[in-house]
């Protein structure tokens, strides 16, 4: 017979999850072991073992379950109708709030996805590239005439719009909502200001 899924199985993988990224980003995944993991969960090896048969698995599910998260968050949130200025606005703002908490798992899409099968790491550049796509539109649609026939242009532009973000991420981990707002509007502003210029 089949064996039931127990009633907190979700909340166990999260948990696992969570703690394994903590563990694979403070350690690096290739020297971070399972005892680590079962320790830092408060659950034994075998435990782990019923929701993941490796390491490998844990740390894709991980990626995985953080970069579609945050494209769906990030793609989802902006108002469609708005002011192209206003939803660029709103997709820096959601972003800078979406990293919020996730400092591990941004962490590990940064140093640790080349570990993974080259079939994994695909499907997870696919989420980053949605993400990219749906900036570089944004930005686009707000002088459409500046990178209508310059596409490196307008991916130069659309970067520098996540290197402004990853570098608050990079200095800035503990900062609260207030700070990540006040941060969100200054790229905004630094960004529309730099297009007019362009």
């Amino acid at each position: 017979m089949a064996r039931t899924i127990a009633k907190d199985h979700d909340q166990k993988r999260a948990q696992i999850l969570k703690s394994a990224a903590k563990v694979f980003s403070e350690q690096g995944f290739d020297r971070a072991s399972m005892t680590q993991l079962a320790r830092e969960c408060g659950i034994s090896k075998a435990n782990i073992y019923h929701y993941y048969d490796s390491k490998d698995a844990i740390l894709f599910d991980i990626l995985e379950t953080y970069l579609r998260d945050l494209r769906d968050r990030i793609c989802a949130n902006v108002d469609e109708g708005a002011d192209p200025g206003d939803r660029l606005r709103q997709v820096v703002s959601e972003t800078l709030r979406a990293y919020q908490g996730a400092d591990h798992e941004h962490q590990l899409q940064i140093g640790a996805m080349a570990a993974l099968p080259e079939e994994q790491q695909a499907q997870l550049r696919g989420y980053q590239r949605e993400m990219v796509n749906f900036m570089s539109d944004t930005v686009k649609a707000i002088s459409p005439e500046v990178f209508n026939d310059d596409a490196a242009k307008l991916r130069a532009a659309t970067m520098s719009i996540f290197g402004m973000l990853n570098w608050y991420y990079m200095w800035n981990t503990g900062a609260g909502s207030k700070a990540r707002e006040d941060y969100a509007s200054m790229v905004t502003d630094l960004t529309l200001g730099g297009l007019k210029a362009l």
